[in-house]
């Protein structure tokens, strides 16, 4: 607040009689000072919020007979926790979210309830420890997505072992988490985390594929065509449940902002589409507003493979 005592001074007469004979007829003086839109004390229009923008989709494919994809979008804060419809949009202002999508595998079922189990963990045990970090990722975030990982695991584990009809189950899961300003990111398998940057025209992998065919890619021993066609690119060195005895996820973290897509999906979405293509999707969906992007890869990624079950979870930063 500017207090008129320290804002005005009474001039010397002989400055002012100086200043006055310089200076603009003093009917035109007193309209520059009146006008409201010239006003050296007007302020500067706050920023417009920004809000996320979500689109959910997965398809079971041309092949397999039951879905053992699941994907999840949540909205939480200390107080309370609401699971999110395939499509919305909200402000992260007052509350965080949570999106995560689940591959998972084992015999007859098993597969389905594991991704499926996953997802329901997650709406338990990560508004347990709510928190908002505006610094990036500090240890406690680290630790919080570090636990998840690990509880959920045992679960799957116990569960495998004391049912004949879950023997086995394991799952990937790859789950992203925003607060102001920021993303946080956890993942162990072969399910993806993409980030298009509204400043960058290549989308960017956050994610490490914990297969011995992504390490060769990441190494650059084969280029991503050999590595779409290697015979064991799906067979997993990490995985939640199973018979994987340690669990140790990747946690990463990466600033967004207004313009900003991230996509989360299962490797069946990348087996129908090459990433140029996701480009161009997700960048053409995000001008026309009545697209849904989510639908629009996994539509595309089946319509050009569809061996496996598909499923994109699309998050616009606007």
């Amino acid at each position: 607040m500017i207090h008129p005592d320290t804002s005005t001074r009474i001039p010397d007469r002989a400055k002012a009689a100086k200043k006055q004979a310089s200076s603009p007829p003093a009917q035109d003086a007193t309209k520059i000072e009146t006008d409201p839109m010239k006003s050296p004390l007007k302020r500067k229009p706050k920023p417009k919020p920004i809000t996320l923008k979500w689109f959910g989709w997965t398809d079971i494919g041309r092949v397999r007979k039951n879905n053992e994809d699941a994907f999840l979008g949540l909205r939480f804060d200390a107080h309370e926790v609401h699971r999110l419809g395939k499509i919305g949009d909200a402000s992260p202002a007052k509350h965080d979210f949570t999106f995560a999508v689940c591959d998972g595998m084992g015999g007859a079922k098993a597969g389905e309830y594991a991704s499926q189990i996953a997802v329901d963990k997650i709406t338990t045990l990560l508004p347990r420890a709510f928190h908002q970090s505006g610094s990036g990722l500090d240890a406690r975030v680290a630790d919080v997505l570090a636990e998840l990982y690990e509880q959920i695991h045992r679960a799957l584990v116990y569960l495998g072992s004391s049912y004949d009809e879950c023997h086995g189950m394991q799952t990937t899961m790859s789950l992203c988490w925003f607060t102001p300003g920021w993303m946080y990111f956890g993942h162990v398998g072969d399910s993806r985390i993409y980030h298009l940057s509204a400043k960058k025209k290549e989308i960017l992998q956050l994610t490490e594929d914990d297969t011995h065919v992504g390490w060769l890619f990441r190494t650059g021993q084969i280029n991503e065509r050999e590595a779409r066609t290697h015979p064991r690119r799906n067979v997993l060195q990490k995985a939640l449940g199973g018979g994987n005895q340690f669990v140790d996820p990747q946690v990463g973290a990466v600033t967004c902002g207004r313009g900003d897509i991230f996509l989360l999906c299962s490797d069946g979405l990348t087996e129908g589409l090459y990433d140029h293509y996701l480009v161009d999707i997700l960048r053409a969906s995000a001008k026309n507003g009545k697209i849904n992007p989510a639908q629009l890869l996994v539509n595309e990624s089946v319509k050009n493979d569809g061996r496996d079950n598909t499923t994109a979870l699309v998050v616009q930063v606007v």
